[in-house]
């Protein structure tokens, strides 16, 4: 494995006095130095680093600040961590609003609130509010990944890979079933609610409806982890993957650290999803690297003509989903698949080999026809056979016709 490197802050500040500075260290091995993935460590005497080619960290000035009387009070160490890990992510806003990413990490107008001596200093609230239903997803997971990763860290997981059972084939078994039915393979999503569509099934047991969707047909099923807006958990991914169904799992999670690539490989995730809605270039890079390492899938899911340009840039892509759903207005439009397909783009995709997965707004036989002929080999699909009192002829219902085995 390649060796830790540091990258670093400078702390400072216009005052004569300052506390320690921070450096940033990379929290993930082996990932390369100019990853993204970075942990604060308490440090001294710290120089101004490059990151990602000409782009550098600003100074940090978040230690100190000046009474109305002119006196100087200093932030605690903890609190000054926490404004240092938002001005990262800041950063990490900055970065990726260059590469067209609307979906900011966290939100932009200052860290939560400090007492700093005898004045109470806060930064202006305006701007807190998130743009759309994803932005607010990504803001919420940030904390919770936060907290996650106190409670497991990454060396207990490091630990606990040596008993999960080796990771299956996903893009091998879409393959075969494309095959086999001549129709695109089918990722069935056990899902129970979502935040446009609210409860999709009310009667929802995951394993049950798991068994079904393999019994349908399905060659690989997509769990939804997220339990704030979708009503998942890493526990259902976890118990469908004890129960003996065999079709590979896809962790559908909001991913926007690598920590979580680790542990929904523990949880028995053979692929995962990575969005270029949310990640910049860099990220999603290394996290396909991480999860080869891993023995693991990546999903990498484009909206538009930009993020598809921009995977397609980066080596080592293998699976892409086509989200037919837009991200601000929750407007479903399956041309969207076809337009991405088009032309120059289609023809890259083709040279490089990689498998399109079409997913969204997929409803019935018409529709599947649809995206197959603008050259997906592989559907996600959740809602339409979900909802059904059983899943199996739902699925039959898809496609027109029985795919099961």
């Amino acid at each position: 494995m390649e060796s830790m490197n540091l990258m670093s802050l400078r702390a400072s500040s216009t005052a004569p006095r300052s506390i320690a500075g921070f450096s940033f260290q990379q929290s993930l091995n082996p990932i390369p130095k100019n990853s993204a993935f970075f942990r604060l460590i308490p440090h001294t005497h710290m120089r101004n680093q490059s990151f990602l080619g000409q782009v550098s960290f600003p100074t940090v000035k978040s230690q100190q600040f000046e009474v109305k009387d002119g006196s100087e009070t200093t932030i605690p160490e903890g609190e000054a961590l926490k404004a240092k890990e938002w001005e990262v992510g800041m950063f990490h806003n900055e970065v990726a609003a260059t590469q067209g990413i609307k979906i900011r990490r966290r939100p932009p107008t200052g860290p939560p609130q400090h007492y700093v001596g005898p004045f109470e200093f806060r930064l202006q609230n305006e701007g807190n509010t998130p743009r759309n239903i994803l932005e607010e997803i990504v803001w919420n997971k940030d904390v919770e990944v936060s907290r996650m990763k106190e409670r497991k860290s990454l060396g207990v997981l490091n630990s606990l890979l040596d008993k999960v059972q080796p990771a299956r084939d996903f893009i091998g078994a879409l393959k075969e079933a494309n095959t086999r039915t001549g129709f695109p393979g089918l990722i069935a999503e056990v899902k129970k609610a979502s935040p446009s569509r609210g409860v999709l099934r009310e009667n929802f047991d995951p394993v049950q409806i798991a068994k079904a969707y393999e019994k349908g047909g399905a060659a690989c099923l997509s769990v939804l982890t997220d339990e704030k807006y979708f009503q998942g958990s890493f526990e259902n991914l976890e118990a469908i993957r004890s129960s003996g169904v065999q079709c590979p799992l896809l962790c559908k999670e909001f991913v926007i650290d690598a920590w979580q690539i680790y542990y929904a490989r523990v949880k028995g995730a053979d692929a995962i999803l990575l969005i270029a809605a949310i990640l910049p270039d860099l990220d999603i890079k290394y996290m396909t690297k991480i999860c080869k390492m891993l023995g693991l899938t990546a999903l990498v899911e484009v909206h538009d003509e930009k993020e598809m340009d921009r995977v397609l840039g980066i080596e080592g892509i293998e699976l892409i989903g086509i989200n037919n759903r837009d991200l601000g207005t929750f407007k479903v439009e399956i041309a969207n698949t076809k337009k991405l397909l088009e032309g120059e783009r289609g023809q890259r995709i083709r040279d490089k080999g990689i498998m399109v997965v079409g997913e969204s707004g997929l409803f019935t036989p018409a529709d599947i026809a649809y995206v197959q002929e603008a050259g997906v080999k592989a559907v996600l699909v959740g809602e339409s056979i979900v909802k059904q009192d059983d899943p199996s002829a739902g699925i039959a219902q898809l496609f027109g016709k029985d795919i099961s085995l």
